[in-house]
């Protein structure tokens, strides 16, 4: 854990250095230090089809989605979700003072008796930082 997905409108693709913010924002997650870096996920997903506030061309948004196992405590959760939205933020603010961008962020907690999960990389991921 966490899965961070940066959901986005796709007419603000070409303006955003998608891998660049996708390198912050997974750089930001591991700073948090609360965040395991064998189970840390970073993933975007692009939106074709939508319609923001008056529907006009120029209307953009990013959303970004926290997912993350239980057990951190409440004030933990508020930092970590606001250094990973200032990370978002530092990074789109020129398209944001240039245009109409609606910009946020979420944090959900996995219910461990409502998921699977099988994961062998933080073997993989100590193994290639000792090496």
């Amino acid at each position: 854990m966490p899965h961070i997905i940066l959901e986005y409108s796709s007419n603000i693709e070409d303006k955003m250095a998608l891998d660049s913010l996708i390198e912050k924002v997974h750089a930001t997650a591991v700073e948090t230090g609360i965040f395991p870096l064998g189970g840390l996920r970073v993933r975007a997903a692009r939106r074709d089809h939508y319609k923001i506030a008056d529907g006009h061309p120029d209307n953009g948004f990013i959303h970004v989605e926290l997912k993350i196992g239980p057990g951190r405590d409440r004030e933990t959760k508020i930092a970590a979700l606001n250094q990973i939205f200032g990370t978002v933020e530092d990074h789109l603010k020129p398209l944001h003072e240039n245009g109409p961008l609606a910009m946020s962020i979420e944090l959900n907690e996995f219910d461990d008796e409502l998921r699977i999960n099988k994961n062998n990389m933080h073997k993989y991921v100590e193994e290639r930082a000792n090496a």
